[in-house]
């Protein structure tokens, strides 16, 4: 997942006409994803050392499993681990409204002529 991610943004960096210093790179992941955190966090540290992106922060921003359930017409927060069924009602969870989010949101960057940053949004 890191080697991809690190691959997209190559991709992207390398098309620009100037190469831009990378400072962060925002990630949307879902709880929903199976992905930890912590465990991309330590890959990505350890992937991009001796790269273009040495001293890059990798911020993540995680989104809640939210689901709505059809017959109660309403949201609710399925507890990952256990049934994912509605708790009101007991009905199968089949329509999952956020958790499954797994993006590039942005990246800040700058050139080295610039004192501001700008930002690549949704790569």
């Amino acid at each position: 997942m890191t080697k991809a991610l690190i691959i997209t943004v190559k991709d992207w960096w390398e098309s620009q006409p100037v190469p831009p210093q990378i400072s962060c790179i925002h990630l949307i992941v879902g709880k929903f994803t199976c992905v930890e955190p912590v465990s991309l966090q330590f890959a990505f540290n350890v992937q991009k050392q001796n790269t273009f992106l040495e001293g890059v922060e990798l911020a993540i921003q995680e989104t809640p499993l939210i689901a709505f359930c059809h017959h109660c017409q309403q949201d609710y927060f399925p507890e990952m681990g256990c049934q994912y069924a509605c708790p009101q009602c007991q009905y199968p969870m089949e329509d999952i409204r956020s958790g499954r989010e797994l993006k590039i949101d942005r990246i800040e960057y700058s050139f080295e002529t610039e004192d501001s940053a700008a930002y690549a949004p949704n790569l």
